[in-house]
């Protein structure tokens, strides 16, 4: 509960906003379709984790540096900033953390999947 308060809820916000404005530019609708994963995962990223898909190629590595620039260092920083201040206290240690382990998929969302910690390739 105290995740989705202090953080998940907001950034998942945030990410549903970059998603619809991605999504109303026509070419940038992956970006949008990318943000709106990782909303879901901002909201409750706990039994999950990211894995990087080994089909990736040139296209999305080129997609990536177009989103850093439109939202990624915005969305980043914003995860920096929350983990920080659950930082603080001792009880929002693990929240903080969980939110600096967003920070890479907020970088770079094309080329990643984000699977159960359960599923065999979340062991890579």
């Amino acid at each position: 509960m105290l995740w989705l308060v202090l953080c998940g809820l907001w950034m998942a916000i945030g990410y549903v906003l970059a998603g619809i404005v991605c999504c109303i530019l026509i070419i940038t609708i992956p970006f949008g379709i990318a943000s709106f994963r990782m909303a879901n995962y901002a909201l409750w990223p706990f039994g999950r984790t990211v894995v990087r898909k080994p089909t990736a190629g040139a296209a999305s590595t080129v997609g990536n540096v177009i989103w850093i620039i439109v939202a990624g260092i915005w969305l980043a920083l914003g995860h920096l900033t929350t983990g920080l201040a659950l930082c603080i206290t001792v009880i929002g240690i693990p929240l903080g953390v969980a939110s600096f382990k967003m920070i890479p998929i907020s970088l770079v969302p094309l080329g990643a999947e984000i699977v159960s910690t359960n599923d065999p390739r979340a062991a890579y």
